[in-house]
């Protein structure tokens, strides 16, 4: 029986009050491939909705803050700090979401959420440039996220 099974086969949280609050920190990224036009745009911040990664920073915080409403067994969190970065390429942009806490449990669902909030907000906001003449999105993906790094300090 796996440990998030109760004796009904049903899904329960993982009960975590035994364990010490400890230093927990976790690093996730993420992409959005985009045409270059739309890059350029975002970087000259010629966006009609405003500016991209300024708005992608306040969602992806706001999500990180709100992983537990969102997926389901998560445990709510007095979450300290939450960090979001941006690097731009070519064609790509690349997003990492920190999330700091003081606790229980790790954080690497909140950096993941928060990652990719803010890659579904960036995608949001330049949706208008990036469609074609169809409707269609044959070259915007969000793609590659992953944790990073998790840490716990002792």
């Amino acid at each position: 029986m796996f440990s998030h099974i109760d004796s009904e086969g049903k899904a329960r949280m993982v009960d975590v009050s035994k364990k010490d609050d400890v230093l927990r920190v976790a690093r996730a990224e993420g992409y959005i491939l985009l045409r270059k036009e739309t890059i350029r745009a975002i970087i000259e911040n010629r966006v009609a909705k405003g500016n991209v990664l300024n708005t992608a920073v306040v969602a992806g915080t706001l999500a990180a803050k709100k992983t537990s409403e969102l997926i389901p067994l998560c445990h709510p969190l007095q979450i300290t700090s939450v960090s979001i970065d941006f690097e731009i390429y070519e064609d790509r942009i690349k997003a990492v979401c920190e999330v700091k806490y003081v606790g229980k449990t790790g954080v690497e669902m909140e950096a993941l959420v928060g990652v990719t909030n803010a890659l579904l907000t960036v995608w949001d906001m330049v949706k208008s440039i990036e469609k074609d003449e169809n409707g269609q999105y044959p070259f915007t993906r969000i793609t590659d996220v992953r944790v990073v790094e998790k840490i716990k300090e002792k």
